[in-house]
């Protein structure tokens, strides 16, 4: 494993709404609320992913590679201010992440084809992307939108998190356009549930989760709103 990188565990669910009434109900009085959150308790997130030629990122996730990596421009509450690039590095049951900040003109140069601004011999990420961009033909591939519900514990570092909405923005890459609609691409009874942690989960946050009784799940939100473009348009990946 890098030891350059930071791994974290991150495990994944799919809960319907009374699981989650009775989960969140459990957390509120262990964990604290995210301070990004709003005063309703959550924040949007909508995020465009990458993939090359080969679409290696969704064939290796759809192949169940141990080791794989996927790339994606994030922003937040669909506002400039907050925009990165990054890398998410999966490892069995492990994530990582590496990012840097975009400004609104290098992403607008990047949506433009104008993939030199991230021609920075000094951000080794950027390079990494440029490289993929020229090479192996990496462009923007889906748009994946939701609205995320965070809860937060210093002890363990623990991050436990309810995506609910999930929507793509079909044949759309502009994140910022004003006509995006993005539509639904999973089930609304559902919502994907996430546990992240670093060397521990501590015990008393892990009772009240109840994690044995729950539906462990692997797809990624990439690949769900990939196969829901595939449904519903003729892309062919």
């Amino acid at each position: 494993m890098n030891k350059k990188l930071q791994f974290r565990h991150e495990l994944k669910f799919f809960i319907n709404y009374h699981q989650y009434l009775i989960i969140r109900q459990r957390l509120q009085s262990l964990m604290d609320t995210d301070q990004n959150a709003d005063e309703g308790g959550e924040y949007h997130i909508r995020s465009l992913y990458f993939d090359d030629m080969n679409n290696t990122a969704l064939s290796d996730k759809l192949g169940g590679l141990r080791e794989r990596a996927k790339y994606r421009i994030r922003i937040y509450n669909v506002q400039d201010d907050i925009i990165h690039f990054e890398k998410k590095i999966k490892m069995d049951d492990y994530i990582a992440k590496i990012k840097e900040p975009l400004t609104r003109e290098m992403y607008d140069e990047i949506m433009a084809g104008n993939y030199e601004v991230l021609n920075v011999p000094d951000k080794p990420l950027f390079m990494e992307l440029y490289n993929q961009m020229r090479h192996n033909l990496l462009r923007p591939k889906v748009i994946v939108d939701y609205v995320r519900e965070p809860y937060v514990c210093h002890n363990g570092n623990v991050r436990i998190t309810f995506d609910k909405e999930l929507r793509t923005g079909l044949h759309a890459v502009d994140i910022f356009s004003k006509e995006l609609q993005p539509i639904r691409a999973l089930d609304g009874s559902f919502i994907i549930f996430e546990v992240k942690f670093d060397e521990y989960l501590p015990d008393y946050i892990r009772i009240a989760l109840q994690l044995e009784g729950l539906n462990r799940q692997s797809a990624s939100k990439y690949v769900i709103c990939r196969k829901f473009l595939k449904t519903n348009t003729w892309e062919d990946y």
